[in-house]
């Protein structure tokens, strides 16, 4: 799709938005409806014209902009897509890198490839449009930034593993570590309000690492956080029950 149809179709957008016809557009431009109907079916738009119709819709050419380009970003790849990656490990440590917003320098500095090699993992991922690889290397993502691995597909399994194996056989003792066991009986109602917490918890996580993005990549860390929630008792109390705890959530 052209930019120029990118843009009708989101001015389209916002005219449904604020149920605004056509011909409440043609009155605003002093045009006749059938004009109206031509400019949007010809996508034949003046940046003058385009302007006078933000300006009728309360916004800017700006603020349409930025919603074609939320539009075109994706939040996910397909199982297909993940696999792909999963099966080649520089080209997801290469996926990771470019999602935290490293540059082709960054990743080239840190990691034990070629530049040859770096471009053609680039490339793959603009292949799978996770990127767009510009001109000079540069390093576009094209991705919503509520981007996230499929649930329960290959690279999520895949990170799973090794939160099992390598994540929590660690003593948390270093200044930049954090650990928390805690265990008790809640009703029904506190479970739910202290799941909510924990997504508010997720949600600053995820501002915090946005806001901290516009830093160079030395004074930015890997850091990663797991909070679990659950029905659970350890095998050995439920062994010593008189008879299994069926009791539904």
């Amino acid at each position: 799709m052209s930019q120029s149809a990118a843009l009708v179709k989101a001015l389209k957008k916002c005219l449904k938005m604020n149920e605004v016809k056509y011909a409440d557009v043609a009155a605003a431009l002093d045009l006749s409806e059938a004009s109206v109907k031509r400019l949007f079916s010809e996508e034949s738009f003046s940046l003058k014209r385009l302007d006078q119709i933000c300006d009728f819709l309360g916004m800017e050419i700006t603020d349409l902009i930025e919603m074609v380009r939320h539009s075109e970003q994706i939040r996910s790849l397909t199982i297909e897509q993940e696999k792909e990656i999963i099966n080649d490990l520089p080209l997801l440590v290469v996926a990771n890198s470019a999602l935290n917003r490293w540059s082709f320098a960054d990743i080239l500095s840190t990691y034990d490839l070629t530049e040859t090699e770096l471009i053609q993992y680039l490339a793959k991922l603009d292949r799978l449009k996770l990127i767009e690889l510009l001109p000079g290397n540069r390093i576009k993502l094209l991705v919503d930034r509520n981007f996230s691995w499929q649930k329960n597909g290959p690279i999520q399994r895949f990170f799973e593993e090794i939160l099992v194996n390598e994540f929590f056989n660690y003593r948390f003792d270093e200044p930049s570590d954090k650990r928390q066991f805690v265990v008790g009986m809640l009703s029904k109602a506190s479970n739910l309000t202290f799941q909510r917490k924990l997504d508010q918890l997720a949600d600053e996580f995820h501002r915090l690492h946005i806001e901290d993005e516009k830093l160079p990549v030395r004074e930015r860390f890997g850091t990663s956080v797991v909070t679990g929630m659950r029905r659970w008792e350890p095998l050995a109390f439920e062994k010593m029950r008189r008879k299994r705890d069926l009791r539904k959530f």
